[in-house]
């Protein structure tokens, strides 16, 4: 579906979607409960349909009970669940996949897995699973687009980086708990984005879970059990950012249902609004916040100064190259931008030229940007594949005309 922007002013009241990082937790941890668990407020977008899928799959009993309601029947964690498994399909979404690796290991009994993606998911790095399936005698293989692994995760140390991803770490803290032993995951490099491992043991402790956090390290006891529970989820700092910006260029939008006491590390987004507000040159080091650099880039482009959005490397391996189309997309709408190795420097202007046309990659955070951005600038701009925000807030486009802004070509669902 390709959208074209006409400048408009955005201006009114929006709640944000579900945090889809909490969405995903939730569900694991309920799928592990014994017992039946009720997640509320939850957003059935792709990742979070994928997440479903994959626990149905496993053997989780998922029903929804209201538009945005899911009751879980929880595995249990006390006998592992038998195969053949189906192929787990995770769709787009990397949690999913990297959540659900060690877990699926735990409730396996050692039968094998296969988990599947589409667009570039399967591209992405699980280097560190693989060097620690290699330490542990887990078989896996991947190809065709397909990783199959087979084995049964023990208790003992599990040594990761924290300067990959945090998603290693969370799938790991599910899992380990199952196991009949300790176990401790070393962090061998400082740990980024915190936020997301602090969403984790939160979640981890309202299923009753206990994680001891000491430096460097996370000490799991094992032979512990899930306890079923009725959870609602919080809205989503990271969509919420978007009308941040939207706001920053010149928006009346007043964004509720925000949790200011969020575990959420994209709640930072709040204190960057005001830190871009100042004009001259800025720098933000982005690598605890990766999700925001979007949002903050179309914050950037039209601030009294040049902003430096650094330690970024790993936006690179995203739903698409997001350091690259990130550029791209301010290029495209009139921005001068630098695209570093791990880093981008956008020379802000108080308004954008527009007129270009923007290739949302399948990228539902191009898309937002994009979006936002153009309802500020001079001239209309075309938005080309901008159905991708489906991926984890489909209510965008609804929302971004409630709000005022002026679409061509949208078809609203």
């Amino acid at each position: 579906m390709d959208v074209t922007i006409i400048p408009s002013q955005l201006r009114g009241t929006v709640t944000p979607p579900a945090s889809k990082s909490v969405g995903h937790r939730a569900l694991i941890a309920a799928a592990l409960s014994v017992g039946a668990s009720r997640i509320s407020r939850l957003t059935p977008s792709q990742d979070m349909e994928a997440t479903l899928s994959c626990l149905t799959a496993l053997g989780t009993g998922v029903e929804w009970t209201g538009p945005d309601q899911v009751a879980v029947h929880g595995l249990g964690n006390s006998i592992p669940q038998r195969g053949p498994f189906p192929r787990l399909d995770c769709g787009e979404s990397g949690s999913t996949l990297r959540f659900l690796i060690p877990v699926a290991l735990a409730v396996s009994g050692g039968e094998p897995l296969e988990f599947t993606g589409r667009g570039r998911l399967m591209e992405r790095p699980q280097g560190p699973y693989f060097s620690l399936f290699q330490e542990k005698g887990i078989f896996y293989q991947q190809k065709d687009g397909v990783l199959t692994v087979r084995g049964t995760l023990k208790p003992g140390i599990y040594s990761l980086p924290g300067d990959v991803s945090s998603q290693f770490i969370t799938g790991l803290l599910f899992a380990l708990p199952l196991l009949d032993g300790n176990s401790e995951i070393v962090l061998t490099t400082p740990l980024e984005s915190r936020g997301y491992v602090d969403l984790t043991l939160d979640v981890l402790r309202t299923f009753g879970i206990r994680v001891e956090e000491r430096a460097d390290a996370f000490h799991v006891p094992g032979s512990q059990h899930y306890e079923s529970r009725d959870f609602t989820v919080e809205a989503d700092w990271s969509q919420a950012a978007f009308w941040y910006a939207a706001n920053f260029a010149g928006g009346q939008v007043d964004i509720q249902g925000l949790n200011m006491d969020s575990t959420q590390g994209d709640k930072v987004i709040a204190l960057q609004y005001w830190q871009l507000a100042k004009p001259g040159d800025a720098e933000l080091d982005v690598s605890q916040c990766p999700d925001l650099v979007p949002p903050l880039a179309a914050m950037a482009a039209v601030r009294a100064g040049t902003t430096h959005l650094t330690h970024a490397a790993r936006l690179r391996m995203k739903e698409s190259d997001r350091l690259y189309t990130v550029a791209a997309a301010l290029r495209a709408m009139g921005t001068q931008v630098e695209e570093g190795l791990d880093s981008l420097t956008i020379h802000g202007q108080e308004r954008l030229p527009g007129g270009g046309a923007v290739d949302c990659c399948n990228d539902h955070r191009i898309a937002m940007m994009a979006a936002v951005s153009a309802a500020f600038a001079q001239s209309p701009v075309t938005l080309l594949g901008a159905e991708c925000v489906r991926k984890s807030y489909p209510e965008f486009w609804n929302h971004f005309i409630q709000l005022g802004g002026e679409a061509h070509g949208l078809v609203l669902r």
